[in-house]
């Protein structure tokens, strides 16, 4: 029986939008101030893609970052992955988009929607089927441009999103390394929570999703709750599954939802706040590109090197939550 390959990121890279909205141009359009802001989200600044910019300029960006980082050619790809809830358009996949983009002429390519924790989701589907066998070279984008999705006139979510994009190279990687597990959750009664819904039931057939006809709603004291208990179970679960202390993790990389949020999944899992990671400040919340925006970030700072091990965790809309756990 052969022996089962080790799968890890073998490149990353991440792409932010130009243009800087700070809390300042909340206080004009919404009437919120600088430090209401900051003292219920810790976000200073965020990010806005261009009227030129999509989710697949974004995501072909960052993947060329990834891919130069892993020293592999596009065509040398065989798998892309985009996890997105903002695609270009409802088809074809975002996915076949950046293929094209940056001439991944030899991949096949589908869409994945999971919401914040669509990163995880694509790790775990990107790294079974490497895993497999069945493809060698998997590349995995995360992309979304939250900030097309807002209701500018809803204090309680506005100040919140921001745009951006990261990627990963998922490969065969040196034994004892890598990806060691994976546990990802789903729990639909509580999809209320955090949902894009229509402003008018009865508009126009075939509009664009992001005409201003949609925004985004969120039960925020509730979603708090539930997304430190889910981050903190699924991190807890994981661990014990595979026999790592928390003592062991040098670094938490949690999903950028709310300083408040990975502050309080610390406390819980009783980790170190030296040992989070948070880059919410400069970047907000690009969904579920944020961990691999800020996976990038910790190794262009040097906070990750080679056999660091890392545990990242995540709560979206769905609900869905998950954790993974890396040696680097």
């Amino acid at each position: 029986m052969p022996q089962a390959i080790s799968v890890g990121i073998a490149g990353i890279g991440h792409f932010l939008p130009e243009e800087v909205i700070t809390n300042a141009f909340f206080q004009e359009s919404s009437g919120l101030s600088d430090e209401w802001i900051l003292a219920r989200t810790g976000i200073r600044e965020r990010r806005r893609g261009g009227a030129n910019e999509t989710a697949s300029t974004l995501g072909s960006q960052a993947a060329r970052k990834a891919l130069e980082s892993a020293n592999l050619k596009a065509d040398e790809i065989d798998l892309i992955i985009c996890t997105t809830i903002s695609p270009d358009v409802p088809m074809p996949s975002t996915a076949c988009f950046i293929q094209a983009l940056i001439g991944a002429v030899n991949a096949v390519c589908f869409d994945l929607s999971a919401a914040c924790s669509g990163f995880l989701y694509g790790l775990e589907v990107a790294e079974k089927m490497v895993r497999s066998g069945a493809y060698r070279n998997a590349l995995l984008i995360s992309v979304d441009l939250m900030t097309r999705w807002v209701d500018y006139a809803d204090a309680q979510t506005c100040p919140l999103f921001g745009d951006g994009a990261g990627a990963v190279v998922i490969k065969e990687v040196e034994t004892g390394r890598g990806i060691l597990g994976i546990k990802l959750y789903s729990n639909g009664d509580l999809a209320n929570l955090v949902f894009i819904s229509r402003k008018d039931p009865e508009g126009e057939a075939g509009r664009n999703v992001n005409s201003g006809k949609y925004k985004l709603q969120m039960d925020g004291k509730r979603t708090f709750k539930a997304a430190v208990q889910a981050m903190a179970t699924a991190s807890q679960n994981l661990l014990l599954s595979l026999g790592i202390c928390t003592c062991e993790i040098d670094l938490i990389v949690p999903h950028q939802g709310n300083q408040r949020i990975s502050d309080a999944v610390a406390g819980a899992l009783e980790i170190s706040q030296e040992k989070v990671f948070s880059n919410i400040e400069r970047v907000g919340n690009t969904t579920s590109a944020s961990i691999p925006i800020a996976l990038d970030e910790c190794v262009s700072k040097g906070k990750i090197s080679s056999g660091s091990l890392v545990l990242l965790t995540a709560f979206g809309s769905g609900t869905t939550s998950g954790a993974s756990v890396i040696r680097f």
